[in-house]
């Protein structure tokens, strides 16, 4: 009877959330050596945004959570990005997942290197769910802005962008962005030196995922 409770309790409701009230969102930080606090501009320019054009309500500061701390079910939407090693440890894993099935999301930003490093941990979350490229027709990218799949802001290997992700129950839980690197065209204009296009293109890819995350 207990642990219904606790799971009734941490269960999260993004529509709920989205509606009233305001609310923050999280970055994640991970051990493993890679630099979780890389694009540190960027989502709090993701945040004004969307709390001007999508609606939304969103403290300006998102907070820092770590992998393994129960406040992370107080966030609706968790951040990931950095450019090189991540590593969970079992209680991290449990966590995630625990948090991810009762109603979090996660979006996790290749920021160029960690590609080889994270798609092992996300196996390890869901070892029954595989990751799979969502299709350029998948809700996600078109939920405010329209996108024909993933757009492509900093170029790196000469791959194209590509988005995956996990679903369970028929719920879009955690998307990965890889070979796009929304995160660099989210920071402050002189970082990086984007034209306005690119930057306004990034911020518009970037709300829908915050839309979709708080209304499914």
């Amino acid at each position: 009877m207990r642990l219904i409770i606790l799971l009734i309790t941490i269960t999260i409701l993004p529509y709920q959330i989205y509606c009233q009230g305001t609310f923050q969102i999280a970055v994640l930080k991970y051990n493993g050596g890679g630099d979780w606090y890389a694009n540190p501009t960027s989502l709090k320019n993701l945040i004004l945004f969307c709390n001007e054009n999508i609606g939304t309500n969103i403290e300006n500061e998102p907070a820092v959570i770590e992998a393994n701390n129960l406040n992370i079910f107080n966030y609706p939407f968790v951040h990931v990005t950095g450019h090189g090693n991540i590593i969970f440890d079992q209680n991290e894993i449990e966590n995630i997942r625990n948090y991810l099935l009762s109603g979090g999301f996660i979006h996790i930003d290749d920021n160029y290197g960690m590609d080889q490093y994270i798609r092992k941990e996300i196996d390890k979350i869901f070892p029954n769910n595989d990751l799979l490229e969502l299709k350029n027709n998948h809700p996600i990218f078109n939920s405010k802005y329209k996108f024909n799949g993933l757009p492509k802001i900093h170029e790196h290997d000469g791959k194209e962008a590509q988005a995956f992700g996990i679903t369970v129950q028929g719920r879009l839980v955690l998307i990965y962005t890889y070979e796009s690197d929304l995160g660099d065209g989210w920071e402050d204009q002189e970082v990086h030196n984007d034209s306005d296009e690119i930057r306004t293109k990034a911020l518009k890819m970037g709300a829908n995922i915050i839309k979709y995350a708080f209304e499914n």
